[in-house]
């Protein structure tokens, strides 16, 4: 086995470990981070295949202007953990039939298709005649994707902004123990002083 095909193999394996780490995860920034290092990792395979202006834009569009949006995403709707499992279990039963076909599948194509050994040629394109091609035949594909994401971007802001007001929507007493009665109440003879939500103090 070459240089190039020990690093094949060690990258494959951290970018599938990464992955499952990533949709494992209850931490949601967590998750994220991982799936940085899996696009850190497909980046560097794109780099081996000998495709260097793939490899820039998985770093530039997936590990960054993507992966920043789900940051953002993450922290305006503020999500937190949840201590229950990620995926029932009802749900690991389908999830590892489909897998175990696409393994099958995978493997029937590799062994049994014809012409699997011969070395295919090599094409090369500047990245002029990659963005010439890109947006001349596939530029409605790029649009609707720019305009999934703002409508997820919009969409994060608008949850974001209904869980900010429903947490406004009653004010919180700090002053009142569990009793029910304002402290300085409770045992004396003083009226009791609660504060409002901009914290005046009222005479009860």
């Amino acid at each position: 086995m070459t240089l190039y095909g020990i690093l094949f193999y060690l990258i494959s394996a951290a970018v599938i470990a990464a992955t499952a780490m990533a949709i494992t995860r209850k931490n949601l920034v967590h998750a994220v981070v991982y799936l940085i290092i899996s696009f850190f990792g497909t980046a560097m395979l794109f780099y081996l295949f000998g495709a260097p202006l793939l490899a820039a834009l998985e770093v530039i569009i997936y590990a960054g202007a993507i992966m920043v949006l789900f940051l953002f995403v993450v922290m305006m709707l503020r999500a937190e953990s949840s201590h229950e499992s990620v995926f029932p279990p009802i749900q690991w039963l389908p999830a590892a039939f489909f897998c175990l076909i696409y393994v099958l599948v995978a493997t029937a194509m590799s062994v049994r298709t014809p012409g699997m050994n011969v070395p295919l040629k090599m094409l090369t394109a500047s990245p002029r005649q990659f963005a010439v091609y890109v947006f001349e035949y596939h530029w409605f594909s790029i649009e609707v994707v720019s305009i999934l994401l703002l409508l997820a971007l919009i969409g994060a802001l608008n949850l974001g902004a209904g869980k900010d007001a429903g947490s406004d929507g009653e004010p919180t007493d700090y002053n009142t123990d569990p009793a029910g009665e304002p402290p300085a109440a409770a045992g004396s003879g003083q009226p009791g002083r609660r504060s409002n939500r901009h914290g005046v103090e009222d005479e009860k």
